[in-house]
């Protein structure tokens, strides 16, 4: 028993000076793009929620976690502007309805985001696109269409921060408010009564990374300028933190960072206890004969070493890697630049659309360039390549 105790504080002493060691050890950048007003990260959004006082020195910010059509539907805003900015915005046929009524009310929607989701872009005739920027460090140079707006010289960013744009707008009912250096439209107005959409096609263009380049800080307040100075802002936190409800327990426990570590130190020492007592009264293990180490059970294992790591990322390269390389064996063509000839002789050669390869093109690029690679985005992968093998000739 006597042991068994020394056991036990040994174990708890070098449990305690590992969580020591790994807290006040350096931190990598976390590239994480969370959009979340309280992240010093570089794509959090900590700055402009900060900034926002200066932008409008009257405007009362309110946030809210709920859908659009929740925080909207049986009110009556006046003079109010609503801001989006997230990866991607999921509005239901519900949410848009009440913008577009929240519009015509003389109230003003920004939204800034990489994907806008099939109830806003079919509604609007609006599509977004990356350009195919393998080499460059710097992304292509944007500005504001109106004089008065106008940066000199154009506004130049690193990460591809202004490599998207809008390959389809409705010239109709559209008004084009910033191009890129190559023409294409990358800020537009949609009109709505009394009231105004504003879409930006990056939502890292407002992020902590680039309002802290002085350009780009001018960029983002320029571009908000274009809300006319609003008695509230409704900032949007249903797109990025979900409607989750802030009374969840583990959810407090771990916003606190010594109620955190507290959890961990007691997780620790009940498997540490766990693990002891175990020793103490383990049973007899009975002798199981080993796999035959076939080709099935290899590709087995090797499948669970991938998914133990994790490394999204290294999958994502290496799948992407096989694919140009079956391009080279199959189609007999360079793949050292993946630029629109490219684009256009694979297209022949292989039977699929042009639209079909400069979309698969766009997101191998995009996951190149992406400091993390997520699950879904290692499936869509998949997918997407899956999908070419199957309708190439």
């Amino acid at each position: 028993m006597k042991g068994l105790k020394l056991y036990l504080i040994g174990g708890a002493l070098i449990m305690v000076l590992y969580l020591l060691a790994q807290y006040y050890k350096p931190k990598p950048t976390d590239w994480t793009p969370s959009y979340l007003k309280e992240d010093k990260i570089p794509f959090g959004l900590y700055i402009l929620f900060h900034e926002v006082e200066r932008l409008f020195p009257d405007t009362k910010v309110k946030t809210t976690r709920l859908p659009a059509y929740n925080t909207l539907k049986g009110k009556h805003f006046k003079n109010t502007a609503y801001l989006f900015i997230a990866g991607e915005v999921k509005f239901t046929s519900y949410d848009y309805r009440e913008l577009v009524q929240y519009m015509k009310d003389g109230n003003d929607v920004f939204i800034a985001a990489f994907n806008l989701n099939r109830a806003l872009s079919d509604r609007l005739k609006i599509r977004i696109s990356s350009s195919l920027n393998y080499t460059k460090e710097k992304s292509t140079p944007v500005n504001f269409v109106n004089p008065v707006l106008k940066g000199h010289p154009d506004y130049v960013f690193d990460k591809g921060l202004g490599d998207q744009y809008f390959s389809k707008i409705d010239t109709l009912k559209a008004t084009v408010l910033g191009r890129n250096a190559r023409g294409e439209v990358n800020f537009v107005k949609y009109t709505f009564g009394k009231g105004g959409l504003y879409l930006l096609p990056n939502p890292q263009l407002l992020s902590n990374y680039n309002l802290l380049n002085l350009r780009g800080a001018e960029y983002a307040a320029r571009a908000l300028s274009y809300l006319p100075a609003p008695e509230t802002l409704i900032w949007d936190e249903n797109n990025t933190r979900g409607s989750t409800d802030d009374s969840d327990i583990l959810r407090v426990l771990f916003k606190h960072t010594p109620l955190r570590w507290a959890y961990y130190l007691a997780l620790t020492g009940l498997l540490v206890f766990v693990f002891f007592e175990m020793k103490r009264r383990q049973r007899i293990i009975p002798i199981v004969s080993p796999l035959k180490n076939s080709s099935v059970d290899f590709v087995r294992v090797v499948g669970k070493v991938y998914y133990q790591q994790r490394d999204n990322r290294d999958i994502a390269r290496k799948k992407i890697s096989y694919f140009l390389e079956h391009i080279r064996a199959a189609y007999r063509l360079k793949t050292t630049v993946l630029d629109k000839e490219f684009v256009n002789a694979l297209a022949v050669k292989s039977g699929l659309t042009e639209i079909a390869v400069q979309e698969l093109f766009i997101l191998i690029k995009s996951l190149e360039n992406a400091p993390m690679v997520n699950d879904q985005q290692l499936i869509e992968l998949n997918k997407s390549i899956e999908k070419f093998y199957k309708q190439a000739q």
